[in-house]
């Protein structure tokens, strides 16, 4: 109430510099935890005050995790090598099994890459943004490239901290499979790549919130962090964003690329957990446990409510409307339902199989509407196929 009392009667310009500052502020100022505050703080700073996604053609990201060399090449993880077994028996290849010779048209209202059921029209229109249908068709279409260069981004991070993990993981079985991840998600980076410059041709910036958590655990030198952050939730909020999309898109070429990309995601997450499951039981103090706990929880909220599409806003609708009423439209727009619904329909339930899901941490949970998750499948009872037929059938409230 004091911040709209702040804002009202200014500009819309000066009303977006003080919103956006108490925004990032509060990013920084929600971790409860010290020690959790102190490792994302340079992360957020440089993210969201210097803005260092968005000032040149490459980030330098400092990393000082050290690399387990086997010595005795025995085979300890029985799963894992499972895992990898089946990572390698379904690799696939984006330029022969993907028809690149498809047609795409962005604003095609028949076979829409971004149906116009997906943009928040609804509650634009109750502020006072009415667009005709081709400003819609346009929106859609930009919407579009918006999310699959943020696909991108994320799978360019995912890359790294493949590789990093690959390094650190302290198991044959589960260097055999990480690399098997990093060969994954080489080939996510060159099919989104190739959609967005050949079919779409418009790519947008890294989101500075996605900026800062794929910063935050790229530069952790604690290798379970770099577990935590990437296979459990970096690969959470791609499983609800891919799901989201593939179930929205008409578009065929993108359908079946999001398909392959969901099957392999599923089992980016399953070596997650069980990486981390005995890890977090038996190797860690009640202290270090905490502080992931606390982690995953910030990141949880940070992944829930700050994937807003502001540059969107920026391009579209700065001067006809406040960034606050922008966040306030998306927050409520259906498909943001959706994404969520589904992030944390995966999300909570490996939080909790791997023992991040106490009953002080659950109560912040409970707070922020996100223990009905609680006791669903986790990712070592889910196959790609199963990831699939969940998204189907996700249906909105009405």
């Amino acid at each position: 109430m004091m911040l709209d009392r702040m804002l009202n009667g200014l500009p819309l310009k000066a009303q977006n510099q003080i919103y956006s500052t108490f925004d990032n502020l509060g990013v920084l100022a929600s971790v409860g935890n010290l020690k959790v505050a102190a490792s994302m703080a340079p992360s957020a700073v440089r993210g969201l005050v210097l803005g260092r996604a968005r000032s040149g053609d490459a980030v330098p990201m400092v990393s000082g995790h050290a690399a387990h060399f086997d010595l005795t090449y025995k085979g300890d993880f029985p799963e894992m090598y499972e895992l990898y077994r089946r990572a390698v028996a379904n690799q696939w290849n984006g330029d022969r099994d993907l028809d690149w010779s498809t047609s795409v048209d962005p604003e095609d209202p028949d076979k829409p890459v971004m149906p116009l059921d997906y943009p928040p029209f609804e509650g634009l229109a109750a502020k006072g943004i009415r667009l005709n249908q081709k400003e819609k068709l346009r929106f859609a279409a930009d919407m579009a490239s918006w999310t699959l260069s943020q696909f991108m981004h994320g799978e360019q991070g995912a890359l790294y901290a493949a590789a990093q993990v690959t390094e650190s993981v302290q198991w044959l079985d589960g260097k055999l499979y990480g690399a098997t991840q990093v060969m994954d998600e080489g080939r996510h980076l060159e099919v989104f790549l190739r959609y967005l410059d050949t079919k779409l041709q418009k790519v947008y910036a890294v989101n500075d919130n996605l900026f800062v958590i794929l910063d935050d655990l790229l530069t952790d030198s604690r290798w379970d962090v770099k577990f935590l952050g990437m296979q459990i939730m970096v690969e959470g909020l791609a499983l609800g964003a891919f799901g989201t999309m593939y179930n929205f898109t008409r578009e065929p070429l993108l359908k079946q690329l999001l398909r392959y990309v969901i099957q392999d995601e599923a089992r980016h997450v399953h070596y997650g957990v069980l990486a981390l499951k005995a890890h977090i039981s038996q190797e860690l103090s009640e202290a270090e446990r905490r502080e992931r706990e606390d982690w995953a929880y910030e990141v949880a909220l940070l992944m829930r409510n700050r994937f807003l599409s502001h540059e969107l806003y920026y391009e579209w609708f700065e001067h006809k409307l406040s960034l606050k009423d922008w966040d306030e439209v998306v927050m409520n727009a259906p498909s943001m339902a959706a994404f969520r619904h589904l992030m944390f329909l995966r999300l909570i339930p490996n939080l909790e199989y791997i023992g991040l899901m106490s009953d002080r941490i659950k109560a912040h949970y409970d707070k922020s509407g996100l223990t009905s998750f609680l006791g669903g499948k986790n990712a070592t009872q889910l196959s790609g196929e199963d990831l699939i037929r969940d998204i189907a059938a996700y249906k909105a409230p009405q």
